[in-house]
């Protein structure tokens, strides 16, 4: 069995009044946990084995009432066998009216209009630079300073990772090994292993992780 992990939950939503939009991809999140489960016929009990992630945690976010740090989704994407951004892009696509929009013809995405997702306790943003129906999973993230971020070696199993530094400094430790990497380096992970990332510079870093499925 999986070492059970249980993290403190973020503020509940508010729902007397007008959904905030951080509050509905909390929500939609959770619906997407749900069906992800009940469409393998797990129970709560199941997954918590499955994921190392423990079934009050579970159930907060699946009801919505409580907002997953990087790490815990790191371990459920693991569970259900797909990638972070595999697990966050349907839960964070927003049901907006198809456009003529010229940009969205010719496969332009504006910054502006661009979705994320923020882990509530590291502060840990991350934000997908390809679609959902690209090859590969190409995704920017941001790490403030003096924070890190563990996935477990579930969460890379039959994936293949690059990982670009764009600016800043990056701490890398990939099992027992620390890599540390600058503005324009770049690693390549190899098999699945327990991975921190980890800023241990005064400015936030800023890198790109590029992951597609092993042949």
């Amino acid at each position: 069995m999986s070492h059970i992990v249980d993290e403190q939950e973020a503020p509940a939503a508010t729902r007397d009044a007008v959904e905030d939009p951080d509050d509905a991809d909390q929500r939609r999140l959770g619906e997407r946990l749900q069906r992800l489960r009940t469409e393998r016929r797990w129970s709560l009990t199941e997954l918590a084995e499955e994921s190392g992630v423990s079934r009050a945690m579970i159930n907060r976010v699946e009801r919505g009432v409580s907002s997953p740090t990087a790490t815990i989704l790191g371990r459920l994407s693991g569970a259900f066998g797909l990638t972070v951004s595999q697990l966050l892009d349907e839960a964070l696509e927003h049901e907006v009216p198809r456009t003529s929009d010229p940009d969205e013809a010719r496969g332009v995405q504006r910054a502006a209009s661009a979705d994320s997702w923020t882990d509530p306790e590291t502060g840990y943003r991350r934000r997908p630079l390809s679609s959902a129906d690209f090859p590969a999973d190409v995704t920017e993230v941001r790490l403030p300073s003096g924070r890190e971020v563990a996935y477990p070696a579930s969460a890379y199993a039959f994936l293949r990772h690059c990982i670009w530094v764009v600016d800043g400094t990056l701490e890398l430790q990939v099992g027992d090994t620390t890599t540390r990497l600058g503005a324009g380096d770049r690693i390549e992970l190899g098999e699945p292993a327990d991975v921190v990332y980890r800023n241990p510079g005064d400015e936030p870093c800023r890198y790109v992780v590029v992951v597609v499925r092993q042949r």
